[in-house]
Parts: structure tokens; sequence; C-alpha cells
């Protein structure tokens, strides 16, 4: 690797180094580079066959990049649509519109079983396991990786039983200062609607046609030793799209109004032996209205606060050319509102740290540990022990072996502890370059998650949930197989057949006496194909065609209690078939894009009673690129105007039009196209 020619044996340099690290004493998130420098490792970049440069090197899982490129030409209002659209992600949204909770699904599993990370730090919420997407501003983030299946040995976080995804946003800056700024609007039409009884006849409402609005500004500069960035956003959505219920009303959304705004900065400064050194901050607050049912004209008001610091540091090689280290250190504070008797107070510290050995050509040995600490301070009338805490952490060690030069080998086990109990998570996964174009990836893997600490011990004012201290920890099996073609440029196939157990889920079930509580009943099997075919064509004058195609098929069989493989019951919410396509026109200065992702019959419930019809969304977005330094952008959401239910009884807005434009002023030298522009 390029970093072991680059050793420098400074005594004062190692020292430097070694006294960063020790005074981290617990880290590691940006994780070790590909075989490229460092200015590629901080800039976040892609080598020459487009793997990813952040985490570990290698990863015998099925993995895909979402790339800036990309992210801009969706155009889609928030990172939930991102991921819907761009990698045909079933999305589960309880409301309907922008800021509304959502759920994410990664081979049958929701997003408390998905690993997020932002920046390599895990960021899944120790109280629920869920993760705000708004909280993350669409403009500010440079790519998102999203690896398939459970026992991640990429990051070797826990909690993955899904998957994971991880969400890019520090970057190095380029020489000198450069301005980045985004403006939208989102509009609905406006029409005739029912506001409360039949004979009741309200709008048209002209408001609708600026149902919300997106701002978004960002500064950087990049010196010699160092660079920084600092960025602001914020959104407003009314949500007032129309909908036909379910008894053939039109209905107009209210009750369902979002406000938030968040902000960061980031200063990345340049060690001696080409170690780094970052510091970023985030923040974020919201105000959301819930409504209190579909229809309902009531709401319920929730405001959530939350700042994230994070200290990362990365050696590339320290102590000896073929020894690196990484290591972090995140403080997270939030204050949560829900009503006026519902407060909540968390803090959380994660440590991070990570090391990599290079004793041979065809070895490689990781190894690291994670920790986490929590307080969480419960303000309601119910607690008896509003104040808690608690401790998870684990210890992995991962060794990458060559047999052969076309063969690769990776043996991995993490011991993890909530200090009540301590279980092994083994993993063996294999990558054989069959032909410079053909790759198998294969992996057998064991999946683990403790509960949440709402799952042990919420309670709500009423006492009517109330959590279960004695819940296991959800476990599991699995396996893939994945297979992987390029021809150069032109056309490229990555499928994956898979299979899952998992015993011990849990999930909130209704007592006799109707109080509601957590218990481990969930016990499933999933089996499954992803198969991903794309063809790039070249046009004359510069321009060219990418046709994309998806297709996900996966079938679940829960089996808990008394049920077997010929009950035939499908976990909720998940679709058997998922059907995805595109059309990408690109051309030098802009792009034009048509989507289409299409969903089978879901079930809202256990017994696959209630039914949620099939639907097929369309999407059409247009860039264009107007000088050398401005992009103007629409995109039409839904187009079709599909009626379709994401959670039962909420119905997605229709058609949809979002105008904006996006400002870029890049630093001297650098080309527009460097800056991230088509």
């Amino acid at each position: 690797m390029s970093f072991r020619k680059n050793w420098r044996r400074g005594a004062a340099g190692r020292a430097w180094l070694a006294a960063v690290l020790l005074g981290l004493c617990a880290g590691g998130s940006l994780s070790a580079q590909e075989d490229g420098d460092y200015d590629d490792y901080l800039d976040f970049g892609e080598d020459e066959e487009g793997i990813t440069i952040f985490g570990a090197p290698e990863t015998t899982q099925q993995m895909t990049v979402i790339t800036r490129d990309e992210i801009e030409k969706r155009n889609a209002r928030d990172l939930a649509s991102l991921l819907e659209e761009t990698l045909d992600m079933s999305v589960t949204r309880y409301g309907g519109g922008y800021g509304n909770q959502t759920e994410l699904n990664l081979r049958g599993f929701d997003t408390e079983r998905i690993a997020i990370l932002v920046d390599g730090v895990p960021a899944n919420s120790p109280r629920s396991g869920e993760f705000d997407l708004g909280q993350i501003d669409i403009n500010n983030v440079e790519r998102i990786e999203v690896i398939y299946g459970g026992s991640d040995t990429k990051y070797n976080v826990s909690g993955a039983l899904g998957g994971l995804i991880n969400i890019v946003t520090v970057k190095k800056q380029p020489r000198g200062l450069g301005l980045e700024a985004a403006l939208s609007n989102t509009g609905y039409l406006p029409g005739k609607y029912n506001s409360r009884h039949e004979e009741t006849i309200g709008g048209p409402n002209a408001e609708d046609l600026a149902d919300m609005q997106s701002l978004s500004f960002a500064a950087g500069y990049g010196a010699e030793k160092f660079s920084w960035r600092a960025s602001l956003y914020g959104n407003r959505a009314g949500n007032h799209y129309l909908y036909q219920d379910d008894y053939g009303f039109a209905r107009r959304k209210i009750s369902n109004e979002v406000f938030d705004v968040g902000g960061g900065a980031v200063f990345a400064l340049d060690l001696p032996d080409t170690a780094t050194l970052v510091f970023d901050t985030k923040t974020y607050y919201t105000h959301k209205n819930f409504p209190v049912t579909p229809n309902s004209t009531g709401s319920a008001a929730a405001d959530d606060f939350q700042v994230t610091e994070n200290v990362l540091f990365n050696a590339p090689f320290i102590f000896h050319r073929d020894l690196g280290a990484e290591a972090s250190l995140s403080y997270q504070y939030s204050i949560t509102k829900y009503g006026t008797t519902t407060k909540s107070f968390d803090h959380y510290i994660t440590g991070i740290n990570r090391w990599n050995w290079y004793p041979g050509e065809k070895i490689t040995l990781r190894a690291g540990s994670d920790w986490r600490f929590l307080y969480i301070d419960s303000r309601s009338a119910t607690e008896t022990q509003p104040v808690k805490t608690g401790n998870q952490g684990g210890l992995y060690l991962t060794g990458e072996f060559l047999p052969l030069k076309q063969l690769m080998i990776i043996v991995s086990a993490k011991g993890v502890t909530d200090t009540k109990e301590a279980v092994v998570v083994p993993k063996l996964g294999l990558r054989w370059d069959v032909t410079p174009s053909f790759v198998l990836k294969n992996n057998y893997f064991r999946s683990f998650k403790f509960p949440d600490f709402d799952d042990l011990y919420y309670r709500s004012l009423d006492s009517f949930f109330v959590g279960n201290p004695g819940l296991k920890a959800e476990d599991g099996i699995g396996a893939d197989l994945t297979g992987e073609f390029t021809a150069g440029r032109l056309f490229s196939i990555n499928a994956t057949v898979y299979g899952q157990y998992t015993t011990d889920s849990i999930h909130w079930v209704k007592s006799a006496g109707g109080r509601w509580s957590p218990e481990n009943i969930g016990t499933a099997w999933f089996a499954g194909l992803d198969a991903r075919p794309g063809l790039t064509l070249p046009l004359k004058r510069g321009k060219t065609v990418t046709l994309g195609l998806s297709y996900q098929f996966q079938l679940s069989w829960l089996l808990n209690g008394s049920l077997g493989f010929k009950d035939s019951f499908r976990i909720p919410y998940m679709p058997t078939h998922i059907i995805g396509g595109s059309v990408d026109l690109k051309w030098k200065t802009g792009s034009l894009l048509v989507s289409a992702h299409y969903e089978s019959t879901r079930y809202a419930d256990t017994l696959n009673q209630m039914a949620l019809a099939p639907y097929c969304a369309v999407h059409l977005t247009y860039n264009q690129g107007i000088g050398s330094n401005i992009t103007l952008f629409g995109s039409l959401r839904n187009i079709l105007n599909a009626r379709y239910e994401s959670f039962a009884g909420y119905y997605m807005p229709g058609v949809s039009l979002i105008l904006g434009l996006r400002a870029k002023l890049p630093p001297p030298g650098e080309s527009p196209e460097a800056a991230g522009r088509d």
C-alpha cells in the first residue's frame, strides 16, 4: 500500500501521534483507507475501480454506494426519499409528508435493526433504536454506503441484523475559499376537498403551491495544513396535500406541519506523518405536529433538539510502517418533548478504537473496540426511576487472508456485552475474483442485538405502555452469495441470493388486561433475491443514456408460537416484490432522469388480514447548468398521481412539483466538475 512507501522514521513525529491516540483513549471511526494516498482518504473519493475509500478496504458483503453526483441528480427532498428512489429500498412513512417518522427496510429488517452510521460513528438512538433521517442535510452529504446483511466487518459495529448505512458528511476542503447554496420549493396541486363531512367543502388553497421551502448554505476553506467547513440549513413544510380517504372522500392533510433547522462545522488538521485530526459539531432542532388519527384535525406537538460533538483521529501508519490506527470520541446530547407532559434528556458517549496490522503481503489483521455509555433522564409522573444508565461495547478481531492471488478469506469474531451478558458474534466471508470482470462473494454470519432502553424501561404517562426489563437479546444466523459482473463501463450486474433466520425478535403486544408490553415473540425466516443490472450507452455529442433495473424478491415466514412454514404469514410492511427502473439521459451541462418504483401487496398486521394495495410511483427530474456556477432543477414526484398508503390509513401525496437552484463558487483553480457539477 502507498502509505508504506511514505513512512518517515522521525521519533518526534511518532511521539506526537502516540500522544494524540492515547489522549483519545477509546475511539476510531474514520476507518482505514483504500490503496490511495492521504488526500484521497480525507477527500472521501474513489479509486480507479470505483471502490469507496472509507472503512476497511475490503468487504465480502453486497454493497452499494450513492455518490454526490447521484444525490444532486435525484433532487430528493430527504434521505428517505433518496434511498427509496435510488436503491428501491422499501420505506414506511408514519404520516406521509416531510419530517414524519420513517422506517427503512433492509432484507426484512426495520431501522431499529439496521446500523446507521454518520461519518463512521454509530447514530441509532440507544433509547429507541431509531434514527431521524431529517437531522442530516441532504445537501451536505458526500456519499452514502449501504451494506446488506448481518454481522458487518467493514466497520465492525453492533446491531446490524439487516445491514448498515453509513452517511458520509465530513470532507476535506480543497485549497481556497468555496461557497455553496441550494434553494427549493415544493408545491401540491390545490383543489376542493371535504373538510370534515361529506357536505362540507373547502378549498382550493393556493398556498399549497408553496407548501414546503428548503434552504441550505455552506462555506469551506482549505489551506496547506488545515481546512474547515460550516453549513446551515432549514425546512418549512405544511404537508397540506390532497388525498382520498378509505371512504372515498377528498381530504386535505392538516395538523402535520414541520419546521426544522440545523447546522454543522468541521475542522480538519494535518498532523505529522500524514495523520489527521478532525473536530466535527452538528446541531439540529425540529418542531412537528402529529395528527392524532389519519384524518384528525387535532394534533400533538413534538420538539427535538440535538447536539453532537465528534473528535476523529486517523494515522495511516503509527509506530511502524505496517501498523495503522484510528480513533473517535463522540458525545451526543438530546432533548425530546412530546405534548405538554413528556420530556426526556439523553446523554450518549461513544468511543471507538481500531488498529490495522499488515504483517505480510497475504495477511492483514484488524482489531478494535467500541464502547457506549448511556445516561437517560425521562421526566414523567409515572416514572419511579427517571434516571437510567447503561454500558454497551465490544472487542473484535478480524483476519484477511490471501491464500491465492484471486481469493480472499475474511474470518472475524466480535465479543459484545451490555455488562449483563457477553456473546461472541462470528463471521466467515470469502471473495473470489474469478476473472477481472467477475467476482463472487460469500458470507456466513451470526446477527445479534441487545434490547433498546424503551423496550426495557419505557412507561407511558397512563402506564398503558410499560417496558420489560426481562427481555432477551435478538439473535439469528444467515448466509448470502453475491455475483458481480462488469463489462467495462457499458454493462454491469450485481445479484445476491440470501437466507436469514432470527429469533427472540422484540415486539410490543397487548395483554389480556389491556396493557402493552414488549416480548420476545418474533421468530422468522427470510429468503430472497436481489438483482441489479445496468447498461450505459454513449450517444452523439458527448451524451450518454443509462438504463437501470432492480428486482428484489423476498419471502418471509412468521414462526411465532405454533406457526409454521405452511401457515405462510408474512412480515408486516414487507412486500414480496420490489421492482425499480430508471432511464438517465446525461449531457455535459445537465441531465433528465425518469424513474419508477413498484411494490407488491404488503400487510399491516401479523395475521395478514389488513392488505395494502400494490402501487407504482413514477418520478421525473431535470437538471440544467447555467454558466459555470449555477444549476437549475425541477422534479415531478408521483407524476401518475398514484393513490397509495405507506402506513395503514396514512396516504401519500399525489403529484408534487419541486423547483430550485444550486449555486457553487468553487475555490480558485478548481473546475466545476471537480466541485461536483455535471
